[in-house]
């Protein structure tokens, strides 16, 4: 199955959660979503028998600079030997996206790393912390906009 036909069989069934479809070149196409319905989308292309999506190959954070955040996911199917992308955006201040963790186990630390680094919010994730850097650390370091502290914890940051 194309990602074209996907993103067809999706528009007619989540309707307005299913915003665009993009094939701009060189990028691969993907579909963008609604955050606030991912969950609800990854269910239904892991569980219907026409895509079975069984497998999460990555999640990523991205920051855009322009006060613009997104997640990309590439998903899978080993049973069907397809594949599709899914991005969706969510704002700086309101950088808040349903976990997709509950459908594959994968995202657990990809979402725990996204939120490290970049700052996005995982809605409905079961531990939802630091991962790669100190619980106290200020900041996510892969944003656009992040300033390296000069000191943490009374050292010197060697930058």
């Amino acid at each position: 199955m194309t990602p074209q036909e996907i993103f067809d069989k999706l528009k007619s069934k989540f309707g307005e959660s299913i915003i665009d479809f993009k094939t701009d070149k060189p990028v691969d196409s993907f579909i963008i979503c609604s955050p606030d319905k991912i969950d609800e989308i990854c269910f239904y292309l892991r569980d219907y028998e026409e895509f079975l999506f069984d497998s999460l190959s990555c999640l990523s954070g991205v920051d855009y600079a322009d006060g613009k955040l997104g997640v990309t996911y590439h998903l899978f199917s080993f049973p069907l030997r397809h594949k599709v992308i899914l991005k969706v955006f969510v704002t700086k201040e309101n950088a808040d996206v349903k976990s997709v963790q509950p459908v594959w186990l994968t995202a657990d630390w990809h979402e725990r790393e996204a939120y490290d680094l970049i700052g996005i919010n995982f809605i409905g994730h079961p531990d939802l912390r630091r991962i790669l850097l100190p619980d106290d650390w200020e900041g996510h370091p892969l944003r656009k906009d992040y300033e390296v502290p000069e000191f943490y914890n009374g050292m010197k940051v060697p930058y």
